[in-house]
């Protein structure tokens, strides 16, 4: 899985540098006027606190720190893109998972989890993501998208059996 996770993330960078830094953090109307790097910046910062929620044993996705240059500096945030799966690359372990779907900001729901599940949450956030960023980038920008680029990799394999 983490290898899918690489070479999601450098599929995700290899488009994002065929962009402009103004494209990047030019409002998309299709996204409800959210930009390229806005999205590019809460795949980033999911996988940052998982990272972090690994030391201490507890991920809390609602408490990730909001980075604007992930958002708005291109550069780095590629060079982030390419640097996460050697952060990510830890062995399989428990964690708990906080969640809050309650008005109280201190009702907090413990959920079992492991290390291995929260990096497949993560993977399947990206794509998802990154099938935001398509619609938007078509809008903002013609620049060649690879055919798979925010396709679920279940849909991948589907499809390639219908060819046959």
């Amino acid at each position: 899985m983490q290898q899918t996770i690489s070479n999601t993330l450098t599929q995700l960078s290899e488009t994002l540098q065929q962009l402009t830094p103004e494209q990047y953090v030019q409002p998309v109307a299709s996204l409800l006027n959210a930009t390229i790097g806005q999205h590019v910046r809460h795949i980033v910062e999911l996988y940052i606190q998982l990272n972090k929620g690994y030391a201490t044993g507890v991920i809390n996705y609602d408490q990730r720190e909001r980075e604007i240059l992930y958002e708005t500096n291109l550069a780095i945030v590629n060079e982030l893109l390419l640097q996460l799966p050697f952060l990510l690359n830890k062995p399989d372990k428990p964690l708990q998972l906080e969640l809050n779907y309650s008005e109280s900001p201190d009702l907090m729901l413990p959920v079992a989890s492991n290390y291995y599940r929260e990096l497949a949450y993560n993977l399947e956030h990206t794509i998802h993501h990154m099938a935001l960023i398509r619609i938007g980038i078509h809008e903002i920008a013609p620049i060649a998208i690879p055919a798979n680029f925010g396709i679920a990799h279940s849909t991948i394999q589907y499809r390639a059996t219908c060819v046959q």
